[in-house]
């Protein structure tokens, strides 16, 4: 590509090297040799085909050393392409034989070896280049008189002028002769870039800098090096820059190419994304399949890349995609080119591999879309012999069965069957040749039939199911008759209070909870003790799903002080039936390790006491004011399965009625008090 003077300068260095660039003016090649060689360039590029190494029965050319040169090639004053020259040496390889010296005392020379000497020798020198994307191959005659030969010593050089190569591009060189008498000689050389276009990373980030000065205006696109090469962004800038691109939109043919904004302006193109690897596994994500009916498809991929291409059976059950090889082989891909499958008919388990390196890279159904999901059918695979020999066996996941088996696979076992469907003509054929054929087969029926049988397991099932739903609800419905547990922890502290909690008691009884007290169980706390007693009630409790709920008043709150204190409560100092001061070694150990929640919940009357008086290790639960967080309260009580809003505010109010009397003799002075226990519900 021509190349404006001032981007080489730039590219090459300072004016000094620039100037001493040698300039070749046209377009042709050319080919040229030392002193007492003469040497012929064929016309065209070759094929480039190293072939086997032979040994040489007489003495032969063969190159010894690669020598290049940078040149400039150009059209016009200021339009050049950036070319590398290439110089081959050469020597003698191998000798004639001379007679031994016995023979040759008093006899002439031999007159065969006397023309050999005078003979000329002939080399074809192939010159092989490779920068990508470019790869050529080019081919010289060279010709010496044999007489000026020694073995072994050089003979002089060939210079081939030469391979045009972008800035920035990696170079390799090959030289050998036809036919080839040593290992060919190699060279592989890195061509300058451009010091004002940097590529680098940041992270996931990869950012062009392109260092000009602010006064110059430039054109810059990105287009990938395929095709059309339509750019796929394109931006006018001016003075320094810095382009910021996703390491996902990098492919290995992405380049950058840029030019001055000026009239008649000549474009610079570099591809610094070849080698990358990230781009290289971008690319594979970029390409995708393309069916073009009725049986074309299409490799779509913005790079050239190595691929070959096989068809899969899908089944629908999952599991890898059987590749049909044989019969049907592999093909080379040649990707943004439409190909043909070697198929009858399109069928929705028929499915493309794509692959690279013997590495699977994508697989997709291509007629899913237009002829639906997967199909349950299975594929018969139809092999011919001589003497119109057949065989069939079905693609299965261990392998491909032979129908009429005694194999313990579906295909075995419905070998008749499918035999039968195939003569008849329900199978569909997909492929056909000499060498056989490919059925699909529906094995709708067949599944029918098997899930007759499912379906009477399925109703089985259900059957068991619901009397064993009719078991659990009469459970629940026994458990809802009984009510919801719930059990009363206080401090015994007067009889007043004694008779509001027995008021709330049998206030909450009438609300269907099952409410536990031990102002109403005397005797059993007596013979089995406070500690005893709390601890089985709060086991069986808890085991219902109920509550416990903690009535705070100012004697309870100075025995949980006591307790958070010193550990443990005095004995003796409370009377033989108060639970509370028996419960708080089994309560508090819930709080501490936070397994309180949704297993206790905090009370207390908001006239007899402030709500910052209950300890804090409490509050890590709800704490509720009675009576005026009575519908919270309920809530608590009844758990999710619980009444509505509204029902919950009539049953707050019919408990709040029920609270007021004992509530009201509690506030009273001790003097009007009237004595006597609130006893349990009739």
């Amino acid at each position: 590509m021509p190349v404006p003077w001032f981007l080489l300068s730039l590219a090459l260095g300072p004016s000094p090297m620039v100037l001493s660039l040698e300039r070749i003016v046209g377009s042709q090649n050319a080919a040229r040799c030392s002193p007492g060689l003469s040497c012929h360039l064929r016309g065209g590029d070759m094929l480039c085909m190293p072939g086997s190494i032979v040994s040489a029965l007489e003495p032969v050319l063969v190159p010894t050393r690669l020598q290049t040169e940078l040149v400039l090639r150009c059209h016009q004053e200021t339009d050049c392409d950036l070319c590398v020259r290439v110089a081959v040496h050469l020597a003698v390889h191998g000798h004639w034989e001379e007679p031994g010296d016995k023979e040759q005392f008093g006899k002439a020379a031999d007159p065969e070896l006397e023309e050999h000497k005078n003979a000329s020798l002939q080399a074809h020198v192939v010159l092989s280049f490779q920068a990508y994307p470019t790869s050529r191959c080019v081919l010289l005659e060279v010709q010496v008189l044999a007489a000026l030969l020694q073995p072994g010593q050089p003979v002089g050089s060939v210079v081939f002028d030469c391979f045009e190569a972008a800035l920035g591009a990696e170079v390799r060189i090959w030289s050998y002769t036809q036919p080839r008498y040593q290992k060919e000689l190699s060279l592989t050389q890195q061509l300058p870039a451009l010091p004002w276009l940097n590529v680098s990373t940041d992270g996931e980030d990869v950012h062009l800098v392109l260092d000009v000065s602010e006064e110059q205006h430039f054109g810059i696109s990105l287009y990938w090096n395929q095709g059309s090469k339509t750019p796929r962004w394109h931006r006018n800038l001016t003075g320094p820059q810095t382009i910021t691109l996703n390491h996902t939109d990098l492919v290995p043919c992405l380049c950058i190419q840029v030019w001055p904004l000026e009239p008649d302006s000549v474009r610079t193109s570099i591809c610094p994304f070849k080698n990358d690897t990230r781009a290289s596994r971008n690319l594979w994500r970029a390409v995708w399949l393309q069916l073009l009916p009725p049986r074309g498809w299409r490799l779509n991929a913005p790079c050239s890349l190595p691929a070959e291409a096989t068809l899969c059976w899908q089944a629908p059950s999952g599991g890898p995609c059987q590749p049909l090889v044989p019969p049907l082989y592999r093909e080379n891909v040649t990707v943004n080119k439409d190909l043909e499958f070697p198929l009858l008919k399109g069928h929705p388990n028929l499915c493309v591999q794509v692959s690279s390196w013997e590495t699977l890279q994508l697989q997709e159904c291509l007629w899913s879309d237009s002829l639906g999901p997967l199909k349950d059918d299975i594929l018969l695979v139809e092999t011919r012999g001589p003497q119109d020999n057949r065989s069939l066996c079905a693609l299965e996941p261990s392998g491909c069965t032979p129908l009429l088996s005694r194999a313990s696979t579906r295909a075995a076992r419905l070998g008749a069957q499918l035999l039968q469907d195939l003569k008849s003509g329900k199978c569909l054929k997909l492929w056909d040749d000499d060498l056989g054929a490919l059925w699909a087969c529906p094995m709708d029926k067949y599944i029918h039939q098997r899930w007759a049988l499912v379906w009477l397991a399925c109703l089985l099932f259900a059957a068991v199911l619901f009397l064993l739903l009719l078991l659990l609800k009469k459970d629940h419905v026994k458990a809802a008759v009984r009510g919801r547990a719930a059990l009363l922890l206080y401090s015994a502290d007067d009889a007043g209070f004694e008779r509001l909690v027995g008021a709330l008691a049998s206030a909450l009884c009438q609300l269907s909870l099952r409410v536990v007290v031990d102002l109403w169980s005397r005797r059993e706390v007596s013979a089995q003790g406070p500690l005893a007693w709390f601890h089985a009630q709060r086991l069986q409790t808890l085991q219902e799903g109920g509550m416990v709920v903690l009535l705070f008043s100012p004697g309870a709150v100075a025995l949980c002080r006591e307790w958070l204190q010193d550990g443990a409560s005095p004995p003796g100092e409370h009377g033989p039936h108060d639970a509370f001061a028996a419960s708080l070694s089994c309560v508090l150990p819930d709080f501490l390790q936070g397994r309180a929640l949704g297993r206790y919940v905090g009370a207390y009357f908001d006239s007899l006491l402030r709500p910052d008086a209950v300890p804090a290790l409490f509050r890590a639960g709800p704490v509720l004011a009675l009576p005026s967080q009575l519908p919270e309260f309920l809530r608590a009580l009844q758990g999710p399965d619980g009444p509505g809003p509204w029902r919950l505010a009539d049953m707050a109010e019919q408990v709040s009625q029920a609270l007021q009397p004992a509530l009201d003799s509690c506030l009273r002075p001790p003097e009007t008090e009237e004595t006597g226990l609130v006893m349990g519900p009739e």
